[in-house]
């Protein structure tokens, strides 16, 4: 299944964890079609770094926060299919999403409505939406957080659709499992991206109190997630399901 032709589709894809998982998953064997909100110019120097590896890839402008969108949008990735020749996806990977770091006290109601638009009403339609181009014995990635785990101040209403989505992927296992589709959930710890204003990476007291606390002794970098993302989405590995794999270097363990 290995040689086989495999379409990945990535929300989010154009920077962080998503382009990390796009490359890894192109230099794996994979064509990719990625989403964007706003950055098309670094969603095209993805899709040309994927050419590169001798991969097909393309992007597509997606508003996770806007579902009434979901199903003219799965129409362009049947056009992008039909265009290849191809006629499912063999992969899907939610990733796309926004961080919030903001008290109990302080979160507004503007900010959770909007955490749930983006990380859970988003993710939910918008694996209904493309479900009939996913084929039969695909593939289900859904990101998470290690913060569904773990507690940190400030992190409570993120946590909590992190929480959610990690319910969604055992119900996504338990109804697609008589189509041969496997859904799980990957957790990262602590990344140094640019998610969440790039707190891990560029504050030198976060990035020091996430050292304290995980066993390899340092925060996450992007490559340490796409060879994960790579393994959950593999034809071989699809005897995993209904999991949640938390690749955080042993954050608070």
């Amino acid at each position: 299944m290995r040689n086989a032709t495999r379409v990945v589709l990535i929300t989010g894809g154009s920077r962080g964890l998503g382009r990390n998982a796009a490359l890894a998953l192109a230099a794996d064997g994979a064509d990719i079609v990625l989403t964007y909100r706003s950055q098309a110019g670094a969603a095209q120097e993805v899709v040309a770094q994927i050419e590169a590896l001798g991969r097909r890839a393309a992007a597509l402008p997606l508003d996770m926060a806007d579902s009434t969108g979901f199903a003219d949008f799965a129409s362009q990735v049947r056009s992008v299919l039909d265009g290849w020749g191809e006629t499912h996806l063999q992969g899907l990977l939610n990733n796309a999403g926004e961080g919030l770091h903001a008290m109990i006290a302080d979160t507004t109601v503007d900010q959770f409505d909007a955490l749930v638009a983006v990380h859970l009403k988003g993710p939910y339609f918008l694996t209904q939406a493309v479900l009939p181009l996913l084929a039969d014995g695909g593939r289900i990635l859904n990101v998470s957080s290690g913060l569904a785990r773990f507690s940190l101040p400030g992190s409570s209403a993120y946590a909590m659709m992190k929480g959610g989505i990690e319910v969604f992927t055992r119900y996504l296992a338990k109804e697609l499992g008589a189509r041969g589709i496997s859904a799980n959930t990957l957790a990262p710890g602590a990344i140094e991206t640019d998610f969440g204003g790039g707190r891990v990476r560029d504050d030198a007291q976060v990035n020091a109190m996430v050292s304290s606390v995980t066993a390899m002794g340092r925060p996450g970098k992007p490559d340490d997630i796409g060879p994960v993302a790579v393994a959950l989405l593999s034809p071989q590995t699809a005897w995993i399901n209904a999991q949640r794999v938390e690749a955080s270097g042993g954050m608070f363990v």
